[in-house]
């Protein structure tokens, strides 16, 4: 194959999956690029739940429980706690089982935020509601339960090859690449934007895309089969009506292994009778387990630093969770514009069609004057 025949095979690789995506493209990038700001645009749109006036806890864990029950309404049980330095302290509740309920599909859990300082209530809000949650939904799984993650994954090796493909089309036929950053490489406005954005955004959009397909298909690369039937048992678990502990006894049994602060408390289940406390120490986070039934109690991960794992780190790239400011504007620029070459890409296409038509009017004129 030729050298031109080449480029027009990555050209046309490169229109189609921009013209048959753009519908769906805008709103994955779009929401990818809101979510990185994830914690910033829930304080912006929910200010009351954060309106603490104290920055750690001031009551005992059983005192921030009971103003959490006394919200609570329909048999709804709580599942966990969290602590967090200057942030409320956050309740979550497991509504119960209902015979019709379908098995498939992610439980809705309800959430109560509570002020560090008086266990007041600052909020509720079921686990589904809100635009947050709406954005997580349609950047994870296009608003599609079931297959919708596959779509996500799809989406991911198609922005792959485009991004491949785009990059290969930026690079100029003639002359040296400095050419390529030129900025009036095409008379209309909107080729040279598309030319321009396609360029910075290149490699970015393809490790978004690549860490993004890892996560729709770790197993395709090598990191696994998920247990899907397995989490979604666990997430349907239910925690025990009535606990053989109390929370302080549950406390008091974890803290004969560890004194560190408590972060966090997980509720014994039906699937799993056990009390699992999170503790942060100057060794690192530690997590100990308290069964229920027996009252015993064990260290279940060694202190320190733990290490990533492969899907655990493709998450943080692509999400910008502890990568610091840098890369998080460059995730969010990798969402934005994106949505920019999709739209000025249909402009191209659309100013194409129209030249073609117009052309084939001419020639069709011309043969009809020819005597």
């Amino acid at each position: 194959m030729t050298k031109l025949g080449l480029r027009n095979l990555w050209f046309q690789f490169h229109k189609w999956i921009g013209l048959a995506l753009a519908i769906l493209i805008l709103p994955l990038c779009i929401s990818g690029a809101a979510l990185v700001w994830h914690d910033a645009l829930d304080k912006a749109l929910n200010p009351g739940r954060y309106a603490v006036t104290a920055a750690e806890p001031k009551l005992t864990p059983p005192a921030y429980v009971d103003s959490a029950l006394a919200a609570l309404t329909d048999g709804e049980r709580i599942a966990s706690m969290r602590f967090e330095h200057g942030e409320p302290v956050l309740i979550t509740a497991t509504q119960p089982r209902k015979p019709s309920a379908r098995e498939g599909g992610r439980p809705v859990r309800i959430m109560v935020w509570l002020d560090p300082a008086n266990a007041h209530v600052l909020d509720k809000a079921r686990s589904d509601a809100g635009l947050v949650r709406t954005l997580h939904n349609i950047h994870g799984n296009m608003m599609v339960p079931g297959v919708g993650r596959t779509i996500v994954g799809a989406l991911g090796f198609a922005m792959l090859v485009s991004s491949i493909s785009g990059l290969w089309l930026w690079w100029p036929t003639v002359g040296s690449a400095l050419r390529g950053v030129r900025w009036r490489r095409h008379r209309n406005f909107d080729t040279n934007l598309h030319h321009m954005m396609g360029f910075w955004i290149a490699l970015p959009l393809f490790v978004l895309s690549l860490t993004g397909a890892w996560i729709s298909f770790p197993a395709l690369f090598g990191n696994g089969p998920v247990d899907v039937a397995g989490r979604m048992a666990k997430m349907r678990a239910m925690p025990l009506a009535k606990s053989v502990q109390s929370i302080d006894e549950a406390i008091a049994r974890a803290r004969s292994l560890e004194a560190g602060q408590l972060k966090s408390m997980e509720w014994p289940t039906d699937q799993r009778a056990t009390w699992t406390l999170g503790f942060k120490t100057k060794d690192g986070p530690v997590t100990i387990a308290v069964d229920d039934a027996k009252g015993t109690s064990e260290r279940s991960k060694s202190t320190g630093p733990q290490p990533d794992a492969t899907g655990r780190l493709m998450r943080r790239i692509h999400d910008g969770t502890g990568m610091g400011i840098a890369w998080q504007i460059v995730i969010f620029l990798g969402g934005l514009l994106p949505a920019g070459l999709a739209l000025t890409g249909v402009i191209m296409w659309w100013r194409a069609r129209l030249w073609r038509n117009d052309l084939a009017s001419r020639q069709n004129q011309k043969v009809v004057a020819t005597p």
